[in-house]
C-alpha cells in the first residue's frame, strides 16, 4: 500500500489487520496447533534443539524416510509477538516428502526483544541446524518470517553456512518495517526510524547467490501485496501472486512437494 506515509494511525493498523479482513480467521490458529501436534505424533523428530540462550530459542527438526538431501528451514510468522515453532510443525511436510530434513525455527518473541535481537536468533538456528544436515538449505518464512529469511540474505545478517543456502522463498513477508513504526503494535515492537530502516530488506540489496522468489495470496490485504511487490522490485526477483489465497492459508502449499511455492523453495521452479 503505497502512500502509508499519508496515513494515520488507525488506517495503518487496519492496513495491516489481516484477521478483520479473512472469514473464520479465528479458527486459524487452533487448527494450525491441533494439526501440527498431530503431525508430530506420527513423524518422528528431534525435539526443541537448543540454539542460544533464551525463552523461544530452540527448533525443532524432521528428517525424511530418506537420507537428507539438504535443508529446509521454516521460520513463522505472527508479527513477531506471538505464536511458537510447535504452531507449524506441518509445515514440514512438502520439505520431507521431497527429501529434505526441515528444521522449523522458534524464536523468542516482542516485546521481550526486539526485532534486530530477533534476526540474529534467526542467523543462529539456521547456522546451528545446519551442522546437523548436510547439503544446500533453503529457507522460507511466512509474514514476519518472511521479513526474517530475507534479513539472512542481508550483508549484516548472513549466516556462517552461506555458501550452502540455495533459495531463499518469502511468502507474505513485511519487507518495509517502515509503516510500522506508527502502528499500535510498536507498543511491543519498538521501532524507530533508524532500526525500521536497518530491518528492512527493501532497502538493501541481498549479498547471497541465493535462488530467491516472493509468494503472497491473491486475496491479501493490499498492505501486503504491496510489501511483496516493494521487495521484488527492490531485489529484481520474481513475486508470485497465488489466487484464491490469503494470508491465513497462502502457506498451506508447503504441505505438499508438488506445489509452485515448494518448487521455488526447492530450486526446481521455471
Amino acid at each position: 500500500m503505497d502512500g502509508w506515509q499519508n496515513m494515520d494511525r488507525g488506517a495503518l493498523d487496519d492496513a495491516y489487520a489481516n484477521a478483520d479482513y479473512i472469514p473464520d480467521a479465528a479458527s486459524f490458529p487452533p487448527r494450525w496447533a491441533s494439526d501440527a501436534a498431530a503431525f508430530r505424533a506420527a513423524v518422528p523428530g528431534k525435539l526443541d534443539v537448543p540454539y542460544a540462550e533464551g525463552s523461544g530459542a530452540a527448533f525443532d527438526l524432521f528428517h525424511p524416510a530418506v537420507p537428507p538431501q539438504g535443508l529446509m528451514v521454516f521460520v513463522h510468522g505472527g508479527y513477531w509477538r506471538r505464536f511458537g515453532k510447535s504452531d507449524w510443525s506441518h509445515f514440514a511436510a512438502g520439505g520431507l516428502a521431497a527429501g529434505l530434513a526441515v528444521a522449523v525455527v522458534g524464536y523468542p518473541l516482542a516485546p521481550t526483544v526486539r526485532i534486530a535481537e530477533i534476526t540474529r536468533h534467526v542467523r543462529s538456528a539456521v547456522e546451528a541446524a545446519a551442522t546437523r544436515v548436510g547439503g544446500s538449505i533453503h529457507l522460507t518464512g511466512h509474514s514476519a518470517g518472511g521479513h526474517l529469511v530475507a534479513r539472512l540474505l542481508m550483508a549484516d545478517a548472513k549466516p556462517n553456512c552461506t555458501d550452502r543456502i540455495a533459495t531463499c522463498v518469502p511468502i507474505s513477508p513485511v519487507a518495509d518495517l517502515r509503516p510500522l513504526v506508527r502502528q499500535t503494535m510498536n507498543e511491543d515492537l519498538r521501532l524507530d526510524a533508524a532500526s525500521a530502516d536497518s530491518e528492512s530488506p527493501v532497502l538493501a540489496q541481498p549479498v547471497l547467490r541465493a535462488r530467491a522468489a516472493v509468494y503472497v495470496g491473491a486475496e491479501e490485504r493490499p498492505s501486503f501485496l504491496w510489501q511483496a511487490q516493494a521487495l521484488g522490485e527492490a531485489w529484481s526477483i520474481p513475486v508470485h501472486q497465488v489466487a484464491e489465497r490469503h494470508h491465513f492459508n497462502v502457506i498451506d502449499d508447503l504441505r505438499s512437494p508438488d506445489t509452485s511455492l515448494m518448487a521455488a523453495v526447492l530450486g526446481s521452479a521455471g
